[in-house]
């Protein structure tokens, strides 16, 4: 996951576009796909999980990159890398409680590190440090036991193997020789994908990252792609291995042949924030990834905590921009979760339990994202989710059709409402209002 330091590389990289590299041209998803597809766009709510090495340094999983410590040195910190505390039952449990119906874990983050066995290399957890198990299987059996699907975040670059030459626009100078072999760089990832793919069962998808490690800069505009990702090898293999699985790519581009999912990081589909954004949504099922504090791996000094009823709202508005949202998790060397972050799911999950009905299953709704909130819509009905919660009348402007009916969410009682032709005017009580989400259904007549 990209760092905060190369939002502005991102988004020039949006603004300027690229040529796109080679991709999966001819695909037709499978009907296993298309199905997967719309049960995506149902889940609604993921966690995503960044945990590796870097959690012991206590400073985000850039930490190799951002303080520049050799590769010779950040190996050691494998022998230090003994989380007897993870317990997946628990990180399932968790999930599940919070209303998560998928988990998204870091199998090989930019480090270089694999978090599951694997043969293309022996650094990884099972070979190389104490605790010696591969935690990728325990989580994707628990996951499955407990009825949430498993994807598997993968990294396209790597800090560490040598074979990454040349070198993209990170992980400079530090202790790798300036030589490797590329094409032995893509056949160790093809290897590790056949795995991941093979010996976890069943698999949602693949999201991967780091494309943009490799773009041209000459100082004032963005150039092409200056390597070959192979991506016509790689999302055939996917595909072939497991049909129904999904292909995601944090490229912030418009989607590539052969790409089931299009996500946009730390925004709303086609917003621009903090220099991080991406291209309009496509018709492909859409994803926001958001953190619950500023980083994605375990950050020691990071206490910039969200609020539960910012991080609802945050789910709220990805429904009402027909994403899903992925809320992220760094759990700690010692494989627990963070307090602070287990009681956020915990309120997040309550909210869920009692509202959920009007975000799972719903695609957005007639009427449009506003200020003060968005709409989601299922089985014809029109949810709206008032998230300014300081307003007694509400008008929506530009309304969507005929308002046949409107009452609130919470106890059905009905809403005086005036129909004009510049939109509608809504009557609210001040009693009825709620502080984090006012639930109203309509009927709307469109």
């Amino acid at each position: 996951m990209n760092n905060r330091f190369y939002g502005c590389f991102v988004i020039l990289l949006i603004t300027v576009g690229l040529t796109t590299a080679k991709a999966q041209e001819s695909y037709q998803p499978s009907q296993e796909n298309l199905e997967a597809r719309e049960w995506f766009q149902n889940a609604k709510f993921g966690m995503f999980i960044h945990w590796g090495l870097y959690s012991i340094l206590g400073d985000g999983e850039w930490v190799m990159n951002n303080q520049h410590i050799k590769k010779d040195n950040y190996e050691r910190l494998a022998d230090f890398f003994d989380p007897e505390e993870f317990d997946a039952e628990a990180w399932v449990s968790l999930a599940k409680a919070a209303g998560m119906k998928y988990i998204t874990i870091t199998t090989r983050h930019h480090d270089g590190f694999s978090m599951f066995d694997t043969e293309a290399s022996d650094y990884n957890i099972v070979e190389d440090t104490p605790y010696g198990k591969d935690i990728i299987a325990k989580l994707a059996e628990e996951a499955h036991n407990q009825g949430l699907k498993i994807f598997f975040y993968y990294s396209l670059l790597d800090w560490h193997n040598t074979d990454y030459y040349p070198r993209g626009r990170t992980g400079h100078n530090l202790g790798r020789p300036d030589h490797g072999n590329w094409d032995d760089y893509i056949e160790f990832m093809k290897t590790q994908l056949t795995e991941l793919l093979t010996n976890y069962g069943s698999v949602g998808g693949i999201w991967f990252d780091g494309h943009w490690d490799h773009v041209d800069w000459d100082g004032q505009n963005w150039g092409d792609l200056n390597i070959d990702w192979h991506y016509d090898e790689i999302y055939p293999l996917i595909h072939k291995l497991q049909p129904a699985a999904m292909i995601g790519n944090n490229h912030h581009l418009d989607p590539l042949p052969g790409e089931d999912f299009q996500m946009f990081e730390r925004t709303l589909p086609g917003e621009q924030h903090e220099g991080w954004g991406g291209p309009e949504a496509s018709d492909l099922p859409l994803e926001s990834a958001k953190t619950m504090n500023g980083s994605w791996g375990f950050n020691l000094q990071d206490n910039d905590y969200k609020t539960t009823k910012e991080l609802i709202h945050a789910l709220v508005k990805s429904a009402g921009n027909n994403a899903n949202l992925l809320l992220n998790v760094g759990p700690m060397p010692n494989g627990k979760i963070q307090p602070e972050f287990r009681d956020t799911l915990k309120a997040i999950g309550e909210w869920t339990d009692q509202y959920g009905e009007t975000i799972y299953g719903t695609r957005s709704g007639d009427i449009s994202p506003r200020e003060w909130g968005v709409s989601t819509k299922k089985d014809g009905i029109n949810y709206v989710h008032i998230l300014d919660a300081k307003r007694d009348t509400l008008f929506i402007h530009n309304f969507p059709g005929t308002l046949k009916s409107a009452k609130y969410y919470d106890g059905g009682a009905s809403i005086e409402y005036k129909q004009m032709e510049e939109g509608v005017f809504l009557y609210l009580k001040e009693e009825d209002l709620q502080q984090v989400d006012t639930i109203i259904e309509m009927e709307i007549d469109s």
